[in-house]
C-alpha cells in the first residue's frame, strides 16, 4: 500500500496492532535478518574527505553484522552489561554506525555530541553513569580528544577510553603527515585508554553471549536544550524497532542509496536512518567526519550523489539554503526525494530546490523524546508546503489546551500544544531523571512536545512556533515563525531567526537575525521595510534587525535561538547601562539550570549593586555579578 493519505495511515495502522506484528524483538535479530537477505549488498560507506572520487569504505550486511557483533563481544568483555552505558564523543566515521549499533547490543549506547564543551560532556557522562566511552585519537583540526579526556577526568564511573584513529582512512603521505604532527594529549584520569579496532579485532564475528529476551532500553540521548546541561532521554529497542520499519515500509527498501550528511549523535540519523536502513536493506553513505559541515561538503554535492547513485537524500532546510546557492553541476537523474526535517521549510525555498533538482521534498517531524517519528507528508499523496505532513501508522496526535478542569482537545486549526503517543514514546520514563518527567504528560501517555500546532480539516500537522519560544509583547503573543518566512522571502536572505529582545516596558519585543545568501546585499532598514510589508501584524514587525556571517546552529541545522537570545540580553542591557551611565556591562551570557538565561555583569568603573539593580530591573530576564 502506498502512503498517500492519511487514510492509508489509518489503513496501514489497522492491518495488525502493533504489539501482535511479527518482528524482530531485539535490533540484533533486526540486524541478523538482514545480513541473511542481502549478506552481500552494500549497507553502509564512509569517506573522511568530500571529493567524488576521493578514497571510500563501504561495508556489506553481512561485513557490517560481523564487525557490529565484534564490537559489542568487546563492551561485554570491557564489563558492559545490559543496564551500562557506552557513551560516543564521536564524529562519523563506520567506527561510530559500529560503535552505535553494537553498544545498544551489548547495553545503552549514549551518543553525545562532541561539539559540546567539556564540563557538558563530563555532565552527561555521570549523569548516566557511563562505563566505556569511546571517542577519537587526538588528530589534527579537532579538540574532540582533548575535550574527552577533559570530560573523562570528572567521570568517575569511567573505566576505559577506547579510542578510533581517523587515520586509517588516509594514504600516504597525508597519513604519514598526521602521524608527524598528531597533538599531544596530558591524560589526566585514571580510565584504561586502548586501540577501538586491535580490542574488536580480538572478538568473534557472532554474539558471545545471549541475546537480549525481548524490548529494554538500548540508547539514550541528549536533547540540544536551551539550558548549560542538556536532559537524557531513554529510548528502547521496540521505539528504535518502529522508527526502522517506518522508514522500510515508508520509503525505503534494498535497492535505495541513501546519503545522509547528518551527525550520528543525533535521532535523525540513527532512529531514522540507520534503523531503516537495518530493516530495509538499503544503502546509507556518510559523507566526512562532520557531515554538512565537512570541508567541500556543499560544494561537492551534487557530484556525491552522482558517485553514490544516491537515490534518496537526507536534509535540513539550513542545508538546503546552502545548496540552493551552488549550481547543480552532476547528473542527480536518480535522486527521487529529499526527506527533510528538524524545522518546516520556508516555501520560497521548497519551491527553488525541487525546481532546480527535480527531486520531491519529503517534510517530516520528530523529537528525541519520543524516539523520532511522528509525522511526515505523505510520500506519495498531496504534501502541504509548511505542515509536517499526518500522523504516522500508530501514532495518535492530539492538541490540547490546559485548562482548570484539565486539558482540553482543540478542534480542527485551533492552537495548542502538539501531544503524541506512538510505540517510540516511553510514557513515565522519558528522561533519566525522574523530576524531569513530572507533568510531562497528558492523559499518562500523551507526551507534551512543547511545540504549538493544529490539525487541518483534512488531518495534515501545522507547527506554529515552541510555547516557549514565542515571542510575547505585553501580553500579546507573536509567533516568531510569521517573522522569520517574511524574511526568507527577500532573494537575499539565506536563513532567518526571530526573537523576543528584553524590553523595559513590553517584556519582550521582536528583533531579526539573518545570514544572507553568497554575495547577497541588503541593509537592515531595508530588511525592517520589507518586514512592514510583508508581516501583517505590526506589533509583529522587527524593531532591531542585525545581519551576521553566519547564524548559529545545531548539529542538524536548525537554527541555534538560545545564541540569538544571549546576544540580544547583551545589546539591550549595555545600551541601557551605558545611557544611565552606570559603570557596568555584560561581560556574558551563560545557561543556569534554574533561572535559565543570566547575564553576567562585570564593573568597568566605580558601581554598586543598587545602580545596576535599578537599570537591569527594569528587564525580565536577571542578572548577576560576573565571577
Amino acid at each position: 500500500m502506498s502512503f498517500a493519505s492519511k487514510q492509508d495511515a489509518i489503513d496501514i495502522a489497522n492491518e495488525m496492532p502493533w504489539e501482535d506484528r511479527e518482528r524482530p524483538e531485539t535490533l540484533y535479530q533486526m540486524l541478523s535478518d538482514v545480513a541473511q537477505k542481502f549478506p552481500g549488498r552494500s549497507a553502509i560507506s564512509y569517506q573522511l574527505t568530500s571529493g567524488p572520487t576521493d578514497k571510500a569504505e563501504t561495508l556489506t550486511w553481512q561485513e557490517f553484522h560481523d564487525q557490529t557483533a565484534q564490537v559489542a563481544n568487546m563492551f561485554r568483555a570491557l564489563g558492559v552489561g545490559e543496564s551500562d552505558v557506552v557513551a560516543l564523543v564521536l564524529p562519523n566515521a563506520t567506527e561510530t554506525a559500529l560503535a552505535v549499533v553494537g553498544g545498544m547490543v551489548a547495553g545503552i549506547v549514549n551518543p553525545i555530541n562532541p561539539l559540546l564543551e567539556a564540563d557538558q560532556i563530563s555532565a552527561i557522562l555521570r549523569e548516566t553513569n557511563a562505563k566505556v566511552v569511546v571517542t577519537l585519537r587526538a588528530f589534527p583540526k579537532t579538540d574532540i580528544a582533548q575535550k574527552t579526556a577533559e570530560a573523562v577526568k570528572d567521570a568517575p564511573n569511567v573505566g576505559t577510553v577506547l579510542e578510533i584513529d581517523l587515520n586509517r582512512y588516509l594514504s600516504p603521505p597525508k597519513s604519514w603527515i598526521v602521524s608527524l604532527i598528531r597533538p599531544k594529549i596530558a591524560v589526566e584520569h585514571k580510565a584504561k585508554v586502548l586501540n577501538f579496532r586491535t580490542e574488536m579485532a580480538k572478538h568473534n564475528t557472532s554474539l558471545d553471549f545471549a541475546d537480549s529476551a525481548g524490548d529494554r532500553v538500548g540508547a539514550y540521548f541528549h536533547t540540544g536544550g536551551t539550558t548549560g546541561m542538556p536532559k537524557v532521554a531513554q529510548h528502547k529497542y521496540s521505539g528504535m524497532i518502529y522508527n526502522g520499519w517506518l522508514g522500510h515500509r515508508l520509503l525505503f527498501d534494498e535497492t535505495d542509496s541513501v546519503m545522509c550528511p547528518l551527525p550520528l549523535f543525533h535521532v535523525f540519523a540513527v532512529h531514522v536512518i540507520l534503523m531503516a536502513m537495518i530493516k530495509s536493506g538499503a544503502h546509507v553513505v556518510f559523507p566526512t567526519p562532520a557531515g554538512y559541515r565537512g570541508d567541500g561538503v556543499f560544494d561537492n554535492f551534487w557530484k556525491l550523489l552522482e558517485r553514490w547513485g544516491t537515490t534518496f537524500v537526507i536534509t535540513v532546510p539550513t542545508a538546503v539554503s546552502a545548496l540552493m546557492q551552488r549550481p547543480v553541476d552532476a547528473d542527480v537523474s536518480k535522486v527521487k526525494n529529499a526527506f527533510s526535517g528538524s524545522a518546516p521549510m520556508p516555501l520560497e525555498l521548497f519551491k527553488r530546490f525541487e525546481g532546480a533538482t527535480g527531486m520531491a521534498v519529503i517534510e517530516g517531524y520528530g523529537l528525541t523524546e519520543a524516539t523520532c517519528l511522528v509525522a511526515v507528508n505523505p510520500p506519495t499523496g498531496e504534501k502541504k508546503v509548511g505542515s509536517v505532513g499526518v500522523p504516522l501508522p500508530y501514532t495518535d496526535v492530539k492538541i490540547l489546551l490546559d485548562e482548570d478542569g484539565g486539558p482540553k482537545e482543540c478542534g480542527v486549526d485551533e492552537v495548542g500544544e502538539i501531544c503524541i503517543s506512538n510505540p517510540g514514546v516511553f510514557a513515565g520514563n522519558t528522561y533519566t531523571e525522574v523530576d524531569k518527567n513530572a507533568d510531562l504528560y497528558h492523559f499518562d501517555t500523551y507526551l507534551r512536545t512543547g511545540d504549538l500546532g493544529r490539525k487541518d480539516e483534512d488531518g495534515y500537522l501545522w507547527i506554529t512556533g515552541r510555547a516557549k519560544d514565542l515571542i510575547i509583547r505585553g501580553g500579546h503573543n507573536i509567533d516568531p515563525a510569521e517573522i522569520e518566512e517574511a524574511l526568507m522571502g527577500h532573494p537575499a536572505v539565506a536563513m532567518a531567526g526571530a526573537i523576543g529582545q528584553p524590553d523595559a516596558h513590553a517584556g519582550e519585543i521582536p528583533c531579526a537575525y539573518v545570514e544572507l545568501i553568497d554575495g547577497g546585499a541588503v541593509d537592515p532598514e531595508e530588511l525592517r521595510n520589507h518586514c512592514k510589508t510583508h508581516v501583517g501584524e505590526r506589533a509583529a514587525h522587527p524593531k532591531f534587525i542585525e545581519i551576521l556571517d553566519e547564524l548559529p546552529k545545531t548539529a542538524v541545522g536548525k537554527v541555534f535561538k538560545p545564541d540569538l537570545r544571549k546576544r540580544a540580553i547583551t545589546r539591550v542591557y549595555n545600551a541601557a547601562l551605558e545611557e544611565a551611565g552606570v559603570a557596568a556591562r555584560v561581560d556574558h551570557v551563560i545557561d543556569s539550570k534554574k533561572r535559565g538565561l543570566v547575564a553576567q555583569v562585570a564593573k568597568t568603573g566605580d558601581v554598586d549593586d543598587a545602580a545596576v539593580s535599578k537599570v537591569l530591573g527594569a528587564f525580565v530576564r536577571p542578572w548577576e555579578w560576573a565571577s
